[in-house]
């Protein structure tokens, strides 16, 4: 029986259809007011009933985060109250290197830090090539845990305790292999949350929260083929470069595009081997791609 005003956990989401979880562990479909939807995976809601096992969402809890992702005309909320990003990768199919800077800069620019998990490491060939591909993420200070779910997922598990975690990834990376080995009975699970979504369509496209055994949630977003960062400005996009940071401000020319300026504190880095030109390249792909969209 649902009370006046509850409160739950958003654990799973579909356009303006959600399933929220409850203190008592029940689960409530519910729809926002108005037609603007603006909750996510994670978001701690009040609401009101409105029917059996249906709610509406009167308001949220406070975020300490909000991944999103953006094209100039429509934004895509991905989870809130994250504590950490995973960003699934594989060597078989082949993954695009500026989706991982741009998961990474949409991370960093809520402050929330991240990890790259190389799966499938049981196909060496792939993995050894996949790994060298990574080397820029590594050479910025990121974590590249290598693995193979299908083997042994005892090494992202570990780093998983306690966190709120978003698995985001392209499509054939292996992350429901991962979701599978990292949580039980999560077939039944996935049922019940559709079920409540009411539409088989939902099954595959809906963002999902489930816990972890031991602590911590992870958030598993559907694949991915881009990730728009219009929400932030160029500015922002490059702040997001953690090892560029220090190089703020200390070029020749205050509106410096670190291509060919005299004086550019980036390319001196570059140069030196303090930023691996890898990374540089990808920032001004971006960087052109969000200018011209």
């Amino acid at each position: 029986m649902l009370g006046p005003d509850d409160d739950g956990v958003i654990i799973a989401a579909h356009g303006r259809h959600y399933v929220v979880e409850t203190e008592r562990g029940a689960l409530v479909r519910c729809m926002p007011r108005g037609k603007r939807s603006v909750f996510a995976c994670g978001d701690r809601v009040s609401f009101a009933p409105a029917g059996r096992e249906a709610g509406v969402i009167e308001a949220p809890g406070p975020r300490t985060s909000l991944l999103l992702r953006a094209a100039p005309h429509r934004h895509k909320l991905i989870a809130a109250n994250a504590t950490q990003v995973a960003i699934i990768v594989a060597g078989e199919p082949s993954f695009s290197d500026e989706l991982v800077s741009r998961i990474l800069v949409a991370a960093e620019s809520q402050g929330i830090p991240s990890l790259i998990v190389l799966n499938k490491t049981d196909l060496t060939s792939s993995a050894q090539a996949a790994l060298e591909r990574l080397r820029p993420f590594e050479h910025a200070g990121y974590c590249v845990l290598a693995m193979s779910a299908k083997c042994d997922i005892a090494p992202l598990r570990a780093r998983l305790a306690g966190e709120s975690t978003v698995l985001l990834g392209q499509s054939g990376m292996g992350k429901s292999t991962i979701v599978n080995a990292l949580v039980p009975a999560v077939d039944a699970r996935t049922q019940e949350v559709s079920t409540f979504l009411d539409s088989g369509r939902h099954t595959t496209t809906s963002t999902r929260l489930y816990r972890l055994p031991g602590g911590g949630t992870i958030i598993d977003s559907p694949g991915l083929q881009g990730f728009g960062l219009a929400h932030l400005t160029p500015a922002q996009i490059e702040h997001a470069c953690p090892e560029l940071r220090p190089m703020a401000g200390r070029c020749r020319f205050s509106d410096c595009r670190h291509r060919s300026e005299p004086g550019c504190a980036v390319h001196a880095a570059v140069a030196e081997g303090r930023v691996h030109p890898r990374r540089l390249e990808l920032l001004h792909r971006i960087l052109a791609a969000e200018e011209s969209s």
